[in-house]
């Protein structure tokens, strides 16, 4: 899961990436406007009242949320599930998605041949229902490995590139990359591996596993960056330096300090400024998966 505030727009350098044009992906759900707009009342300060109770408590903000429209759905009619909307987004925005997509199917594809499967993006808007439960956009983008789906609401974008200061269409790029690199270690088995070894620890030592498979993500979309420039020329110049930027934006300390004005590195679930942008460069320099091994002893 993508956690929990982060977001990008326009580029530094006026140009951005080349993707009009460019090959969109057939596997997005465009839901926007079809769902709740809200779960459970939250707006902006009902969002981060979720996240000052997270961090003090330790409760999974996700959690928080959850519970907030479980009290919702006992107060409200339910409403109708959400049918996968057939077609491709018409507007700038969900296009882009779109074409980051296709462009990430086309790297996997290419480095995990047949075993890879297409994730699919469901675009929406304020909260959404998937097999993992009825979510809000307050935790911002996330992959559910129920049904192997990539969820995004897209008005983020703007909203935190205005709040963190952190703007580029490659750090949008950098988003959806990093939640598809989810999907890959789901494909790849790590997932599941990961999974099994929190069950069977302490919530200190499952906090440190979270960090590692948030940065092999961060690594692995940094791969996909990586075959895009060198393969698709679809990366401008500058481009890498604003996801580069984006990543110190959203490290755990950086969000600590902002949200409680101190840093509690026990409880960590994605990981410092600093180790963020170092497993993004990994992946833009090499372009190699096997680079991405952060569970290695000697590796932070």
């Amino acid at each position: 899961m993508w956690f929990q505030l982060y977001g990008f727009f326009t580029g530094s350098n006026g140009e951005g990436m080349r993707w009009e044009g460019q090959r969109e992906s057939g596997n997005v759900e465009d839901r926007r406007g079809m769902g709740p707009a809200r779960v459970g009342g939250l707006g902006l300060g009902g969002i981060i009242l979720v996240l000052v109770v997270s961090y003090f408590t330790g409760i999974n903000p996700l959690t928080l949320i959850n519970m907030l429209s479980g009290v919702q759905s006992m107060t409200e009619s339910p409403a109708p599930s959400e049918p996968a909307p057939a077609g491709s987004p018409n507007d700038q925005l969900g296009k882009f998605a779109a074409v980051v997509l296709a462009d990430t199917e086309t790297t996997w594809r290419q480095l995990l041949g047949p075993r890879y499967e297409d994730p699919r993006l469901v675009l929406f808007t304020g909260a959404v229902r998937s097999a993992c439960g009825t979510t809000s956009s307050a935790v911002g983008p996330f992959y559910c490995p129920v049904d192997h789906k990539v969820y995004l609401d897209l008005s983020f974008f703007k909203e935190m590139a205005q709040r963190l200061g952190a703007p580029g269409e490659f750090a949008q790029a950098y988003v959806i990359a990093h939640e598809v690199g989810h999907h890959v270690q789901y494909i790849m088995g790590i997932a599941e591996k990961v999974t099994l070894l929190q069950h069977q620890a302490s919530k200190r030592e499952g906090n440190a596993l979270s960090v590692r498979m948030e940065l092999q993500a961060d690594c692995f979309a940094g791969v996909w960056g990586h075959h895009a420039k060198r393969e698709r020329n679809l990366i401008e110049p500058g481009d890498f330096e604003e996801g580069l930027k984006a990543a110190a934006a959203i490290g755990d300390d950086r969000l600590q300090k902002i949200g409680q004005g101190y840093v509690q590195p026990e409880s960590w679930t994605h990981g410092s400024s600093e180790q963020r942008m170092t497993w993004l460069r990994k992946g833009l320099e090499t372009g190699d998966p096997k680079v991405c091994d952060t569970f290695a002893s000697n590796q932070r």
